[in-house]
């Protein structure tokens, strides 16, 4: 790691911590916690294999890093927009007064988080070493326990209906996970 990594890291990890935990810890939402390492370890996923972002374009590991990104991207969008249309946020886009079971929401519970997983998967694919296979490790256990303390905060909101919600659908992987 070099001195420009580590001068970047910095400022980043503290944007990280602020989005991550100040904003969830004000409005007594305690996800946001876990959701930090989340943020951190892609954050650092990225900055580590940056510079093979764009060598040997055409190989396998390539070609399945930039179609995790693409989908990455595509299911955040997809989830975003469902927040906003469909969810009927109060105040910020995460306050959503009704429940969202529509588009992906049909089928996963927690389309966002699955997008920082492929984002996660696909930064990794560009240069895979023990380190960042940890940091995708890292990862994966942050996202299943935000979403274990984002689903408890879920059925505080809306009760029965969100149980019965997380009966017909899986957490990330539509029909298996």
């Amino acid at each position: 790691m070099n001195v420009l990594m580590i001068i970047i890291i910095i400022p980043g990890t503290i944007g990280i911590i602020y989005f991550s935990w100040w904003a969830s810890l004000k409005e007594k939402r305690y996800h946001g916690i876990y959701r930090f390492f989340s943020f951190e370890s892609i954050f650092i996923l990225i900055l580590l294999n940056i510079s093979f972002w764009f060598i040997n374009p055409l190989s396998v590991l390539q070609i399945i890093s930039w179609i995790f990104l693409l989908l990455s991207i595509f299911i955040a969008l997809h989830g975003f927009y469902l927040l906003k249309n469909t969810g009927k946020s109060k105040g910020k886009m995460e306050n959503t007064t009704n429940l969202i079971n529509t588009g992906l929401y049909k089928y996963i519970r927690h389309p966002l988080y699955l997008s920082l997983m492929l984002l996660g998967f696909g930064a990794l694919l560009k240069n895979i070493d023990i380190l960042k296979i940890s940091l995708s490790v890292i990862n994966i256990i942050a996202l299943i326990c935000t979403v274990k303390v984002e689903e408890n905060e879920m059925i505080n909101r809306f009760g029965n209906e969100y149980i019965e919600y997380m009966k017909k659908t899986k957490m990330f992987i539509p029909f298996i996970l």
